[in-house]
């Protein structure tokens, strides 16, 4: 068998219906198209969303919600994290290379301390926010916090 003897199974292959081509064909005059209107003729193009001029559904329904422009967000590491880390690799400073290298956040991200779990070893930790619990823990264990 070579490649140029393959061919596709019986019945795979089907040909394209070609509309339009003359009367001959069976399939000329309107081309499937109907008689008259605007889908029947060339260029026709309607709008995203258009229900024949019946009230469209985007504006049948009320706006709601609001999206505030001026939102920070930031990926939460919490405090059990955060001793996690420091009994693993021994560490006694936490910063941004550290949790990088941790896997925990990208370059790009902003990161926040939060106040979930307990914190028992002294660290001290640099980041771009706090929450106010969080910074408490971390001072209450003989650590210091540092905002980026």
């Amino acid at each position: 068998m070579n490649l140029s003897e393959l061919k596709p199974a019986a019945g795979a292959v089907k040909t394209r219906k070609r509309i339009g081509r003359g009367p001959g064909s069976g399939l000329g005059g309107t081309s499937t198209r109907g008689h008259k209107g605007a889908k029947s003729r060339s260029g026709y193009k309607n709008k995203i969303g258009f229900e024949g001029g019946q009230m469209p559904l985007q504006r049948r329904i009320p706006k709601f919600g609001f999206k505030n422009i001026n939102r920070v967000a930031y990926k939460a590491i919490n405090l059990s994290s955060l001793q996690l880390l420091a009994e693993e690799k021994n560490l006694t400073k936490i910063g941004l290379e550290e949790l990088i290298n941790a896997g925990f956040i990208s370059h790009s991200k902003l990161y926040k301390i939060l106040a979930k779990g307990e914190l028992k070893a002294k660290i001290d930790v640099e980041a771009h926010a706090f929450s106010k619990t969080a910074e408490a823990a971390i001072t209450a264990a003989g650590g210091t916090t540092k905002k980026l």
